[in-house]
């Protein structure tokens, strides 16, 4: 009897043993491919951009830099997709952006591209260290509700290690999006640099 019984745990601790590693394979698994997924968005974001005549002018940490391709760049960019995005599978492109419009007068545009139908009529939540802000909708963007807004956030974001996202599709499907802020000084210098 007593054994059947060390068979047991043995077989036992094999099982658990086994489990525990199919575990760490498959979170290691998940941790690869959500790094892959991150590159391959950064990658595309890089590859739109140049079609659409920018010019990649280097990453910065965790964010892009990008400026048109005239001598005398007129508009210029930084993009960073999430660290984190839920239901990202269900989703289309999910990535922010942050532009400057010499022409225009425009400075540190902020917009969050969310991949689906944001809810019309609701706010989108946006957190940054101990500072929260409302961006309103539209179609699939979210944007400030004011420069001054664009101007305070660019601000918190060169102060900050990450940023949330909270937001709601237009079917009701809550979503929460983690950017890093690594390398956000350094690319908003650069693209000032290259639209100055």
């Amino acid at each position: 009897m007593a054994k059947n019984l060390k068979k047991t745990s043995v077989s036992d601790m094999v099982v658990n043993e086994l489990e525990d590693k199919i575990l760490l394979s498959f979170l290691c698994y998940q941790v690869v491919m959500m790094r892959l997924c991150i590159l391959f968005t950064a990658l595309f974001l890089s590859v739109e951009a140049q079609a659409a005549g920018f010019e990649f002018l280097g990453p910065q940490g965790d964010w892009d830099v990008f400026a048109d391709k005239k001598s005398n760049a007129t508009v210029c960019y930084i993009a960073s997709v999430p660290q984190s995005a839920s239901h990202k599978d269900k989703r289309g492109d999910i990535y922010v952006l942050v532009t400057r419009r010499k022409s225009e007068g425009f400075k540190d545009v902020v917009s969050f591209h969310q991949g689906y139908p944001l809810k019309k009529g609701k706010d989108i939540q946006l957190a940054i260290g101990g500072a929260d802000y409302k961006l309103f909708a539209s179609d699939e963007t979210a944007w400030a509700y004011n420069s001054k807004d664009d101007l305070s956030i660019v601000k918190m974001m060169k102060a900050g290690s990450t940023m949330e996202v909270n937001a709601t599709s237009s079917r009701g499907t809550d979503t929460k999006d983690v950017y890093s802020l690594k390398g956000i000084s350094a690319a908003h210098a650069a693209m000032v640099k290259a639209c100055s």
